[in-house]
């Protein structure tokens, strides 16, 4: 009943959204193109429930075209534990990143780049709430039991963002969303969003 139920509450959630914010993609879509060269929409290949493929969608934020090298090893290093806290390293991490737009940083401390995955919820490939879907070659930089944590379908938002974000470490990240997989029920999916709300408006742990 709970997966019949949250369903429901992803494709309610999901039009909902994409109509209410159908003027605020319009004038994103306008100054993405204004602002720099490329596609409105970025597109890459994410990792779903049991580690399945799906075109993962979010407006673009950075100039075209860039170096994806760095971010593979960053991403390495961010689960080998050389950071520490995502998010913390003042060398490596990608809070300056230089390949990122002005206007692409104004969506990202906003979130307002995440909207188009309200397309991915209406499809099926995510849901509102769930671990954030990785990339396969951080998948393959796994160990077994960070794994588990795709046991379960992605989401948009999740335990680990409304508790610690940028502020914890890859494995924390890890073990929250475990956490999340284990008491999964509607009541907390609920509060998660609530919380996810408080979060976009005031930009905390968001780069």
């Amino acid at each position: 009943m709970y997966k019949v139920l949250k369903r429901l509450l992803d494709v309610i959630g999901s039009m909902m959204g994409i109509i209410l914010y159908l003027p605020i993609f319009i004038i994103i879509s306008i100054c993405i193109k204004l602002t720099s060269r490329g596609p409105i929409l970025f597109s890459q290949t994410r990792l779903g429930e049991n580690a399945k493929p799906f075109r993962f969608y979010k407006f673009r934020t950075m100039y075209v075209p860039n170096d994806r090298i760095y971010d593979q090893e960053f991403v390495k290093n961010l689960i080998d534990g050389k950071y520490g806290k995502i998010g913390e390293n003042p060398t490596d991490k990608l809070k300056h990143d230089p390949r990122v737009t002005p206007f692409g940083r104004l969506l990202r401390v906003t979130s307002l780049d995440e909207l188009p995955q309200l397309l991915n919820v209406l499809k099926g490939d995510l849901s509102l709430v769930g671990p954030r879907p990785p990339l396969p070659y951080e998948y393959d930089n796994y160990q077994e039991w960070h794994k588990e944590r795709l046991s379960i379908k992605p989401g948009i938002t999740g335990l680990w963002q409304v508790t610690g974000r940028s502020s914890t470490t890859f494995d924390e990240m890890v073990k929250l969303d475990i956490e999340y997989a284990k008491k999964q029920s509607l009541i907390l999916d609920i509060k998660i969003l609530i919380k996810t709300m408080y979060m976009v408006i005031s930009g905390k742990g968001a780069y």
